[in-house]
């Protein structure tokens, strides 16, 4: 890791990428999950990229039994 890296618990929004590696989720879960609830408030679109708010899809994660 590098001095400019931050750790991906520290990170604000992750990629998708990121995200299915921290929440075990395949990233076409992710995806698939993004497009559905394309206004959710975990959601960010940084131009046609997908960024997910952590600590917000922690919140989500938390209330479901199953995704």
């Amino acid at each position: 890791m590098n001095n400019n890296d931050i750790s991906v618990w520290e990170k604000y929004t992750l990629t998708i990428e990121e995200a299915s590696k921290y929440f075990r989720i395949g990233e076409n879960k992710l995806r698939r999950l993004a497009e559905e609830n394309k206004d959710a408030g975990w959601l960010i679109m940084n131009g046609n990229r997908i960024q997910i708010k952590r600590r917000q899809f922690e919140k989500v994660i938390d209330k479901l039994d199953a995704i």
